[in-house]
């Protein structure tokens, strides 16, 4: 593919990354070459056939270039989560057997570092950026360009090597591995052939009709599968550009200027996007603020139907157009969102509201459904047939099957090919025909062809009384609010819902300040009575909108408490990807659960928590526990 591009998209932008505030940019030809004097330096440092290459870092072109140059050479890629601690990088590192690790700068090298006494097959680790470790012992320390330099030098030597290891490259043999989140145990190695990369980045890229002219911003985890597939996978094949940001802090800026026409994001970050709005408004002048409102009620009413190419009466229309140029034109913008052509959010179930915000400002926004044992694509949402209740319909050459116990299952040419040194977990995920088990429960829509996703298939229960129990759904809900970052809503087995919850800090801390109220940590500001109240009042819309739906009506939420501190991963509380690991939270808090069922008022409790540099510490707090008005629940049978 590298090849292919370089000769038909010679003079195109390949790659771009903003470095001290300024776009440096790449051809697919000058790709090429960086790639080649990389790969070229790898066989010099002595990479063989089959080893595993771990890659550490933010998104960069370096990066990028080292996965691929890995792959020319034979070797198999390993990237690795930037944020992981040392601890968790030891795991990976220790069960992948990487010889060589490939680290962005000096924070991933020190991590290394701490950790490769107990690393017995590491070799060597070559670093992008030399900031800061001119004194370290260089023995087995490698700048990435002296690397390509050499590589350079000894060309001759070393191309007819390269060109044999790329003739000898097949469609079957390894492209990537990838690590599972662990939100249930250890992260699985996912070994990912070349076909399965490539069949489904183009079988997706033709679903979209992605060409060469898209532009997408690389900022999700190197070490994910959805930067992965777009990234590399669905980059290489159409040949459009990757832009890279300046750092995590500019990455919204960075939106901005190159306003992508496909943009992919995880809920999570469509929340905070939100939030941030919500902030902004509450910020703004009484007028700007009434006309925000009278047009965002007008979008949500007609903005999906006018995006879908539906009829809209002529008046609705004008006034939208209108609406276009007050307020969704410069909203869009402002997002970095005004190009868009393709837009997807996936990972976890996006809140209705949330999702229905953004296509009523006429982004075409639309969910998948996918796993990395999948190469991420399961299903998509065809253009036109776009709702919040569904995850779209097979994505192609996929096939999906639904099995007595509700359990969704699949099978496609994106099919993993195995877990890296794991044949039984392995073999309890995969059948003989190929069929996967997704672990998430759901049904097909007879009427559409649509897949619906309940929930996690071990999170889907009954409550005591037989009604059913998806708490997913109940906390989508409650983060539509700026106000609530996160939520953990428990009940399975048991007569009522109950949920812990957590502030969004500077949604609240915004709310605070205009309201004069005083707080010096997240922790005062939590249990502080009034934003309790403003919590509360939250929960019992939530609740009022759940009693509505007979399937669902028994997980209104009778008690809940605001925790003492964020939620997070260092903590293992999330994963890498945050996703909440909801037994660990269960058991981790179990004094407090114990509590919202007890009948308890408030409750003294202890937490350990994990610092940034590593360190373990201990906070205590008193918690109050607050009762939340429940509408009249629906007909039990739905649900029975």
């Amino acid at each position: 593919m590298l090849a292919r591009n370089a000769t038909r998209h010679a003079g195109r932008p390949a790659y771009r990354e903003k470095e001290y505030g300024i776009w440096q940019s790449w051809t697919w030809a000058e790709t090429q070459a960086e790639v080649e004097a990389f790969a070229l330096g790898l066989l010099e440092l002595g990479v063989a056939r089959g080893d595993h290459v771990a890659v550490i870092g933010r998104n960069r072109p370096a990066l990028y270039w080292s996965m691929v140059a890995a792959q020319m050479v034979g070797a198999v890629p390993v990237p690795l989560y930037q944020d992981a601690v040392a601890e968790e990088m030891a795991y990976v590192l220790g069960h992948c057997g990487a010889r060589f690790v490939i680290a962005a700068d000096q924070e991933q090298v020190d991590k290394v570092i701490e950790i490769q006494q107990g690393l017995h097959q590491f070799e060597h680790m070559i670093y992008v950026d030399p900031r800061g470790l001119r004194s370290y012992d260089h023995s087995r320390l490698h700048a990435y360009a002296q690397v390509q330099a050499q590589g350079r030098a000894a060309r001759a030597t070393w191309l007819p090597e390269l060109q044999a290891r790329r003739a000898a490259l097949g469609y079957d043999d390894t492209c990537v591995m990838l690590y599972t989140s662990g939100t249930t145990g250890k992260p699985k190695g996912v070994v990912l052939s070349n076909r399965n990369i490539l069949e489904t980045a183009k079988n997706s890229a033709s679903f979209d009709r992605l060409d060469s002219g898209e532009e997408v911003l690389a900022y999700l985890p190197m070490a994910w599968v959805g930067d992965f597939i777009f990234s590399i996978g669905q980059a290489y094949w159409t040949g459009f550009c990757v832009n890279c940001p300046e750092s995590p802090e500019t990455m919204m800026t960075d939106l901005r200027e190159i306003a992508p026409s496909y943009y992919f994001a995880p809920p999570r970050v469509f929340e905070t996007q939100l939030t941030q709005i919500m902030i902004r408004m509450e910020d703004a002048g009484a007028l700007k603020r009434r006309m925000f409102r009278h047009f965002m009620d007008l979008a949500r009413r007609v903005g999906p139907r006018v995006l879908d190419g539906k009829p809209v009466g002529l008046l609705d229309r004008l006034h939208y157009a209108l609406g276009e140029a007050c307020v969704y034109g410069p909203l869009k913008n402002a997002l970095g969102f005004s190009r868009v052509r393709v837009g997807y959010t996936a990972g976890e179930a996006i809140g209705p509201e949330i999702f229905d915000f953004y296509r009523a400002l006429g982004i075409n926004l639309k969910q998948l459904y996918g796993q990395t044992e999948a190469s991420v694509f399961i299903t998509q949402q065809p253009d036109h047939e776009v709702r919040p209740d569904t995850v779209g319909v097979p994505s192609p050459g996929v096939e999906i099957r639904i099995a007595e116990s509700g359990e969704v299952f699949y099978r496609s040419p994106g099919v993993f090919v195995e877990y890296y040194r794991n044949p039984d977990s392995t073999a309890g995920t995969k059948d003989a025909e190929g069929w996967v088990a997704t672990g998430d429960a759901g049904f097909i829509e007879e009427a559409t062809g649509h897949l619906r996703i309940i929930d996690r298939a071990k999170d889907v229960g009954r409550m005591a009384d037989g009604a059913l129990f998806a708490p997913k759904y109940v906390e989508n809900k409650l983060k539509f609010y700026p106000n609530i970052l996160e939520a953990v809503v428990f009940g399975a087995g048991r007569d009522r819902c109950a949920a812990f919850l957590n502030i969004d800090l500077t949604a609240v801390g915004n709310w605070a300040e205009r309201n004069a109220i005083a707080y010096a940590s997240y922790q005062e500001l939590a249990g502080h009575p009034r934003v309790l109240d403003m919590i509360q009042s939250h929960v019992e819309e939530v609740n009022r909108s759940v009693a509505g739906d007979a399937m669902l009506s028994g997980c209104q939420i009778h008690r809940f408490l605001v925790l003492h501190k964020e939620l997070d991963a260092d903590d293992g509380e999330l994963t890498r990807t945050r996703k909440v690991r909801r037994a660990v939270i269960a058991e981790k808090y179990a004094d407090l659960l114990a509590a919202l069922y007890d009948g308890s008022e408030e409750i003294r409790t202890e937490t350990e928590v994990t610092y940034e540099d590593g360190r373990k510490g201990r906070i205590r707090a008193h918690l109050t526990i607050r009762d939340a008005a429940v509408g009249p629940v629906g007909m039990r049978e739905v649900a029975a």
